[in-house]
């Protein structure tokens, strides 16, 4: 069984002009970061045209498709039942896009099969982690 899992989606940019161009965009899972989820944009698709990931949790993805949720670089609100805002804010600018919430729910229901909501605390490798940690240190 793979450990990660990687689902292209379209992401809707919002700007100051009227129209909303898609642009490709990436979900991606990895089982031994169970908590965490990336959003990846390739390098056509970003100002400085270098590949962008945003690294977030999976429960702020989960929450935001019935609420607003997030304070911080990431937010996630839905906007009506088709759709879901990510906002990403960096120093350089906030980048809003839509996605179709149909694909966050399937993206979100694979990662519940690999690891289920409540059990991620099993897939840590806290002692990997921590040489890593111990590694860097020195």
């Amino acid at each position: 069984m793979s450990t990660v899992i990687e689902q292209p989606v379209e992401a809707r940019l919002v700007a100051a002009a009227p129209r909303m161009p898609s642009i490709p965009a990436t979900l991606h899972y990895d089982r031994t970061d169970p908590f965490a989820v990336r959003m990846t944009f390739p390098a056509p698709a970003t100002l400085e045209g270098v590949e962008v990931c945003w690294t977030f949790s999976r429960e702020l993805l989960t929450a935001g498709l019935e609420g607003p949720e997030g304070h911080g670089d990431v937010r996630v609100r839905p906007y009506g039942y088709e759709r879901t805002v990510l906002e990403f804010h960096a120093p350089e600018g906030t980048a809003v896009v839509h996605v179709r919430s149909e694909e966050v729910r399937s993206f979100l229901d694979a990662t519940g099969d690999l690891v289920p909501v409540g059990l991620e605390h099993l897939h840590l490798d806290l002692d990997h982690d921590l040489d890593e940690l111990m590694r860097d240190a020195c």
